[in-house]
């Protein structure tokens, strides 16, 4: 066994890596950029490189520089992790060359399944069922609208090289079919160094499910059950679960068994997945195999027992698996939730900053939370913006579900936006709960964008009941005596104005034996709960119903917020509440004459020019940020007056890009 081993990565990635290699007794060395100076995997691992700048082609894809750095700390073996140079097989080649142990699959099982042109042509050899599509490069888009009318829209256009939904586009007729290949081969070009592109049929309704591999070098391969990732935003994967609801015990060995095949088509050891899309009769087609560790490799972790790093290791260290097929035991259910940095009420889109609050829920035998992160740290415009992966583990799905519930609203984040409201909105969506799942459910559920979980009864009354149990903890901490806790046993019985939207009733709390009586639109409500002030989570019981709220204290009311919805509460005396009729109303500023940057980014592209009539829909500009290219649009007919940025510029967030007449 290794006894030193560097992680060529960097975030939640590299700590989950760290983790797991302390257990097991080996030293480990982090490397890390001029951003991640004060970056979390480089405090957890036993030494540290300094390989470059911010920019990961400066610092984490330059491989001469990771693979000294590994040889100058005495490690023996190099981790990739997922992202950067995990699939790279010249990467492979040169630590090998070094001396060194590349702790995954084969340079060969890396080239065969890492060009998805190749990939598709070996699974159809070893007898793996293949969606119809045009298996070969594309020259440019003249040729890919040819191609896509043969095979008949929609289609899929995608990056030979791609992967986390980076070169990726859908496209229903020609022109989106032009757009998206012009797009799709820019962005594979930036991100993967290789602009070449495919076109395959794309299944209407379909789930995205995949199988974990894990082989050995002795010619042993398993698979460890399937993974449901069809909550996909742009092709990339917002929530996992384990195992799938869709799938049955005959489709799941099926499945497995043809992900097997490919595997040992080309001799492959470690961890892998073997992606496939399953149509609505559970026909399935292989999409591709990655050849590494996948971001939701928790979900399987969680249900199989094994820990999926500590197999990539022994296998790389020359150990066989020691499991047989029959070994593999599914048990309960695991569902996972990625908190990215964006604004979902703003289309998704990047957020960085500082987080100045950082409080996760608590980890438990039932609650997961992989992060590279901590309150204070910088989240930056150079990388990937995973915040933290959230997995939860259940004795059924319903269970599983429940946990991922209470804990997101428990995960408390401040400094930045972030996508915790969208997740808690998709858990509390009936669809979702009933397991009717798609790649297309975030476009059917959310077509318009994302504007908040829905209000419930349950949720009202939960935000009304628990914001005047807070202020009259509050009220009652203001009339006692310095030093002694506040808690609603000190609470004095009085009438208060609860005001939620356009709607208010009044309300009275008081003391009880199990806690406080809240007497409210002429029902009673016996409440229970530990709060105290300070607490930024609302944790309790009303009638016996278990509620959770994220808390924010405003300089009136409070904003309190569950399973997506979040809402300003104010509690007031009623002569405050008479006298608040008479405040003036703050006007928002019209900004509807200028094209604002959304997030801090790069302009890749401006694709008008003063003085141009533009429409409705129409491609204004492109701004790259954090590895994506997103294009901003026109939101109606107008003239551009003015250009207030060019190509290459870097922009904060509502800064002016064009202004129209």
């Amino acid at each position: 066994m290794f006894e030193k081993i560097l992680i060529a990565n960097r975030g939640e990635i590299a700590c989950r890596i760290i983790k797991t290699a302390k257990r097991m007794g080996i030293r480990t060395v982090a490397v890390y950029s001029d951003a991640d100076a004060d970056a979390l995997h480089v405090e957890m691992a036993d030494e540290h490189v300094h390989i470059g700048e911010a920019p990961a082609a400066q610092s984490y894809l330059l491989a001469d520089k990771i693979i000294k750095a590994a040889k100058d700390t005495g490690a023996q073996a190099i981790h990739p992790g997922f992202g950067f140079l995990s699939e790279n097989a010249k990467f492979v080649e040169a630590v090998e060359a070094a001396g060194l142990v590349f702790i995954g699959p084969t340079i060969h099982a890396i080239s065969a399944m890492g060009d998805k042109i190749e990939s598709k042509r070996l699974a159809q050899k070893a007898g793996v069922s293949t969606v119809p599509g045009y298996i070969g490069e594309i020259a440019d888009d003249d040729e890919a609208v040819k191609i896509a009318a043969d095979i008949g829209y929609p289609v899929m256009i995608k990056a030979s090289a791609g992967g986390g939904g980076k070169g990726m586009r859908i496209a229903w007729d020609e022109e989106e079919c032009r757009e998206g290949f012009l797009s799709a081969r820019s962005e594979a070009r930036s991100s993967f160094g290789d602009e070449r592109i495919f076109i395959e049929k794309y299944i209407v309704e379909p789930r995205h499910i995949e199988i974990q591999i894990l082989g050995d070098s002795q010619g042993t391969v398993l698979y460890l059950g399937e993974r449901e990732c069809s909550i996909q935003r742009r092709h990339q994967k917002v929530i996992e679960e384990a195992p799938s609801p869709f799938i049955d015990e005959a489709t799941r060995k099926a499945m497995g068994e043809q992900a097997v095949a490919l595997s040992k088509a080309v001799d492959y050891r470690s961890a892998g997945t073997v992606e496939f899309i399953v149509d609505k009769d559970r026909n399935f087609y292989f999409l591709e195999m990655n050849t590494r560790l996948q971001v939701e490799h928790p979900v399987t972790e969680m249900i199989t027992g094994l820990d999926l790093v500590e197999q990539m290791i022994k296998v790389a260290a020359g150990q066989p698996l020691g499991m047989t097929q029959e070994d593999i035991r599914l048990t309960g259910w695991a569902i996972e939730s990625r908190i990215y940095a964006e604004d979902p009420y703003r289309n998704f889109l990047p957020s960085i900053g500082r987080l100045t609050r950082y409080r996760p829920p608590a980890e438990t035998g039932s609650v997961r939370n992989d992060t590279g992160v901590f309150e204070g740290a910088e989240i930056s415009m150079y990388y990937d913006p995973m915040i933290a992966k959230l997995a939860t583990w259940g004795e059924t799905r319903e269970a599983a579900l429940a946990e991922m519930r209470t804990s997101l609203d428990q995960f408390y984040i401040r400094g930045i936006a972030h996508n915790i409201p969208f997740l808690g909105a998709v858990m509390a969506h009936p669809r979702f709960a009933e397991g009717r799942l798609s790649t297309n459910f975030i476009a059917e559920e959310y077509p318009d964008g994302f504007e908040g979980g829905v209000m419930t009864p349950e949720i009202e009354l939960a935000m009304r009941a628990a914001a005047c149990f807070i202020h009259a903890v509050e009220t009652s901490r203001d009339s006692q005596m310095p030093g002694r806790i506040a808690s609603v046993a000190a609470v004095q019985s009085r009438e208060w104005i609860i005001h939620l939207d356009d709607s208010h009733v009044s309300a009275r709390i008081y003391p009880s034996q199990g806690g406080a009586t809240l007497v409210m639109g002429g029902k009673s409500f016996e409440l229970a709960s530990d709060w105290t002030p300070g607490k930024t989570v609302f944790s309790g019981t009303i009638d016996g119903r278990p509620v959770t709220l994220e808390l924010d204290r405003l300089n009136m009311g409070y904003q309190l917020s569950t399973s997506g919805v979040s809402k300003t509460v104010t509690v007031l005396p009623p002569h405050v509440d008479r006298l608040m009729t008479h405040m003036p109303e703050k006007v928002e500023a019209d900004t509807s004459k200028f094209l604002l940057c959304p997030m801090p980014g790069l302009v890749v592209a401006i694709n008008v020019t003063e003085g141009d009539e533009v429409k409705a829909g129409q491609a204004l500009a492109v701004v790259e940020a954090m590895k994506m290219e997103n294009i901003l649009r026109a939101e109606r007919d107008g003239t551009v007056s003015a250009i207030k940025a060019g190509v290459g510029d870097s922009l904060a967030v509502d800064q002016v890009i064009l202004e129209f007449e």
